[in-house]
């Protein structure tokens, strides 16, 4: 299903119906003309016209085999996902009269979780009457995302659906901060390895003054 997706997305040979395209390929200056003429050059050359542009003016075709398009696309898309990083959503409750004690300890758990990349999704739940508390619970969630500002970012401010009312908080990077901190540490370890060399020679010119 995946390869039939793939190929339904662009237009090959006579399925090119406009009047002209600009052509494109290995070895090829870009050049506009005639799509019948195009057809004629590409089967020339034992390749096929594939549309990749349609809604350029003109459109914008590549000559090339249509399989090894494919599967050019095909690897593309296989090294983007690669390098898709994957989030996960980590869930905090509160109550709407959460106390202190709890609130903090809830807080140093979203501060792990987005220090490892995930997201937060906090939530206030109102049980039976404590609706009535809801700007309560707003306050609260505001709260938590100012104290995890370091950590987050808020995705999503406080919304209210039925009983819970949810705030999403996106991780920020703190990559390029744990490389500074890597690199500024390496002088100071070759620093203590360099000082007994100095020292060395110091040392051993002790003994010939007694010798003397």
């Amino acid at each position: 299903m995946k390869k039939d997706n793939l190929k339904q997305q662009y237009r090959v040979n006579e399925q090119i119906r406009v009047r002209e395209v600009r052509i494109v390929g290995d070895e090829i200056e870009s050049t506009v003309m005639p799509t019948s003429k195009a057809l004629q050059l590409a089967e020339s050359q034992g390749v096929d016209l594939v549309e990749i542009s349609p809604n350029a003016t003109p459109p914008v075709c590549r000559l090339i085999d249509y399989s090894k398009f494919l599967y050019q696309q095909k690897k593309r898309q296989k090294e983007m996902k690669a390098k898709q990083v994957k989030v996960d959503v980590k869930e905090i409750r509160f109550g709407p009269q959460t106390d202190d004690h709890d609130y903090n300890f809830k807080l140093k758990h979203a501060q792990g979780f987005l220090s490892d990349g995930d997201k937060v999704k906090a939530y206030v739940f109102f049980k039976g009457r404590s609706i009535l508390f809801k700007e309560q619970g707003e306050v609260l969630l505001l709260r938590f995302a100012n104290d995890l500002e370091e950590y987050g970012k808020v995705e999503q401010m406080p919304v209210l659906e039925g009983k819970r009312m949810t705030i999403f908080i996106a991780p920020k990077k703190l990559g390029a901060k744990k490389a500074d901190k890597t690199v500024s540490a390496q002088p100071v370890v070759k620093a203590e390895k360099a000082q007994p060399k100095a020292n060395a020679p110091k040392e051993y010119q002790g003994p010939r003054v007694e010798g003397e």
